[in-house]
């Protein structure tokens, strides 16, 4: 069977990131994005420093992606100036007004779990280069582990769809050929334990992706 464009393919993002050879080995596959988390309150915290040195490393066209939520404007401010990430990732309640101030594209966290309208969460965000949809509810944090139904994200956002939210590589397949998403993105789904990252499981998301989007 041929694939449905052969001139797309599923991106895939590796997020909660902490650790130099976990970024060296997700760099190895092939990966499109790299997730740094500069949110203290989650357990997978890199920190500015970290992500800095995360960012020296990456080669060209694999983006760095630095993921707040709800924290202090001057924090993002600082952050931004010493990461210079190429995307933000907002998992709060901030407004379309306070993700735009940082003058870098962004994507909206969408809590798919409950308590937010995702409707109207895009009508906040015109300015949202996509959206990334989350199992979790709302106030909740990303990396939960938690899935939800993924037949609710069919044709609900016009702009691209990051889907995350208890993939893994068992799963990711089925998750690609029922939303068609513009990228994936792991994290609990990829790790031995919070913010430690483990290479079998690496290779076999990327492995699952690469199935799913060639059949």
């Amino acid at each position: 069977m041929k694939p449905r464009n052969p001139n797309l393919r599923t991106r895939i993002k590796f997020c909660g990131m902490t650790r130099i050879e976990d970024v060296h080995a997700a760099i190895a596959l092939g990966v499109d994005a790299i997730g740094v988390v500069l949110t203290d309150r989650s357990k997978r915290f890199a920190g500015i420093e970290r992500a800095v040195e995360i960012r020296m490393l990456l080669p060209p066209f694999v983006d760095l992606v630095a993921l707040f939520m709800d924290d202090m404007p001057g924090f993002i401010a600082e952050a931004v100036a010493a990461v210079q990430p190429d995307l933000l990732q907002f998992h709060g309640i901030e407004t379309a007004e306070e993700c735009v101030r940082y003058r870098v594209p962004y994507l909206k966290a969408v809590a798919m779990g409950g308590g937010v309208d995702p409707i109207e969460v895009v009508r906040a965000h015109p300015a949202a280069a996509g959206f990334l949809l989350d199992g979790h509810a709302a106030g909740e944090q990303g990396g939960s582990g938690k899935s939800f139904d993924w037949s609710t994200a069919v044709r609900a956002f016009a702009k691209p769809v990051v889907l995350a939210g208890g993939l893994n590589a068992g799963n990711v397949g089925a998750a690609i050929r029922a939303v068609r998403p513009y990228a994936v993105d792991v994290s609990s789904g990829i790790e031995s334990a919070p913010g430690i990252k483990d290479a079998a499981r690496l290779r076999a998301f990327v492995d699952a992706v690469r199935a799913a989007d060639a059949a």
